[in-house]
């Protein structure tokens, strides 16, 4: 029985993986999104490996490719536009209610990499484990659900940004030369 079980379920899988193909060949940007009702969602802006890149009326968001179905040209997906916009809202909103002082920050490897010292006039001064400090724009950090702040730089890159800079002013303008965005 156990045999029979796992030859359908093989044969399962290779008649659905030509079509999950199929499905993930004809995605591409421009391609529109509607709900189930027909009403628009977005556009695919791009398509950058597993996830879409999708426009809504208000934001822009990466979702992943399996959050919609190929059907008649378009992409269905299983929110309305008010709907998808509404959550992006909600986790925006939580993600800026992360970035506090004290919030710990982590690079883009997952690993502490300082704290928040403070935030003020859409930057946040961290402090980082070497003892510098740096200022980075508040758009290029991202909160996270467990009360942590995420930065697109690893320690050593941050460490390099601040070089032998020892305040805060200095290390701000080698900040905004970069793009700090974490996003």
């Amino acid at each position: 029985m156990r045999l029979i079980v796992g030859t359908l379920a093989a044969v399962g899988l290779m008649i659905a993986a030509p079509a999950v193909a199929q499905t993930q060949a004809a995605i591409g940007v421009g391609m529109q999104i509607t709900d189930a009702s027909g009403g628009a969602v977005g556009t695919v802006t791009a398509v950058k490996g597993d996830n879409l890149l999708v426009k809504t009326d208000k934001h822009e968001v990466l979702l992943p490719k399996t959050s919609f179905s190929v059907s008649e040209g378009k992409l269905l997906f299983g929110m309305t536009q008010a709907q998808l916009d509404a959550e992006i809202e909600k986790n925006l909103a939580a993600s800026s209610a992360a970035i506090v002082a004290g919030a710990t920050v982590k690079g883009s490897a997952g690993t502490q990499v300082g704290t928040i010292e403070s935030v003020a006039d859409g930057k946040a001064t961290i402090a980082l484990q070497n003892g510098k400090k740096i200022a980075v724009p508040q758009e290029g950090l991202r909160g996270n659900s467990d009360g942590s702040v995420t930065i697109g730089y690893s320690s050593e890159q941050l460490e390099a940004l601040v070089g032998g800079n020892s305040s805060p002013a200095e290390s701000s303008a080698a900040a905004a030369t970069s793009n700090t965005s974490g996003k």
